[in-house]
C-alpha cells in the first residue's frame, strides 16, 4: 500500500459522538456534543472514563462546578438534536427551541436524555488542563442501556446502538465484524 501526505488538518481520529448532560446553577439542564471520550484504568483496575472539553462552553463550566455529568451516546435518530445542541450556546440561556425529554440520572445529579440508548453516569475525580482543553478523569457510577438491547459477555453489539461517529463529519457504522480471536488462527 502506498500512502500520501495530506497534512495535519485531517488528523482527527474517528470517534463516537456523545451529548454531555449537566445541570446549570438554576437547575435547568444543559447539553453539549463532545467526541473526545475514551477510557483508561486506575491502579486498582477500575475503569475511568476520560473526556476532554475545549473552550469556555457552559457545559464545561458546569462539569467543573458540579463534578457530575452524563454521557449520552448519539444514535442516528438523534442527529437533529446533537446538531441543535452543537449549534446553540448555553451561555445565551436554556436550549429549549427543540423539543426533547430527559430525566435525572439515578446515580449522579445530572440529566440523562431519554432518547439515548446508552448513558454513562460519571463523577470527576481529577482533571488536567492543556491550553484551552480540560481532560477529566471520571469514575463511572452507572451505565444505562435501552432495555430492548441485549448484552453479550463481551459487551453490546454497536450496530444495535446505531452510533453516530465523527471525524469532521457525521457518519455511521453498519456491520458487526467479530471479536478478538475470530480472525487470526496461528
Amino acid at each position: 500500500m502506498k500512502r500520501r501526505n495530506i497534512g495535519c488538518r485531517h488528523a482527527m481520529p474517528v470517534q463516537p459522538t456523545y451529548i454531555i448532560g449537566t445541570y446549570n446553577e438554576d437547575g435547568t439542564p444543559d447539553f453539549a456534543p463532545i467526541t473526545w471520550v475514551s477510557q483508561t484504568y486506575r491502579d486498582d483496575e477500575e475503569p475511568l472514563l476520560v473526556i476532554s472539553m475545549w473552550g469556555t462552553k457552559k457545559t464545561k463550566q458546569n462539569v467543573h462546578r458540579t463534578k457530575q455529568f452524563t454521557v449520552n451516546l448519539v444514535s442516528r435518530d438523534m442527529l437533529e438534536l446533537v446538531d441543535y445542541f452543537g449549534s446553540t450556546s448555553g451561555k445565551n440561556g436554556p436550549k429549549t427551541a427543540l423539543l426533547y425529554s430527559f430525566s435525572c440520572a439515578p446515580f449522579v445529579c445530572a440529566p440523562a436524555l431519554d432518547q439515548s440508548r446508552w448513558v454513562c453516569e460519571c463523577e470527576v475525580l481529577q482533571y488536567v488542563t492543556t491550553g484551552k482543553s480540560d481532560t477529566f478523569f471520571c469514575k463511572v457510577h452507572n451505565v444505562q442501556l435501552d432495555e430492548r438491547l441485549e448484552v453479550a459477555e463481551w459487551g453490546v453489539d454497536l450496530t444495535q446502538l446505531d452510533p453516530v461517529v465523527y471525524s469532521g463529519h457525521y457518519q455511521s457504522i453498519g456491520e458487526y465484524l467479530g471479536t478478538i480471536g475470530d480472525f487470526y488462527h496461528p
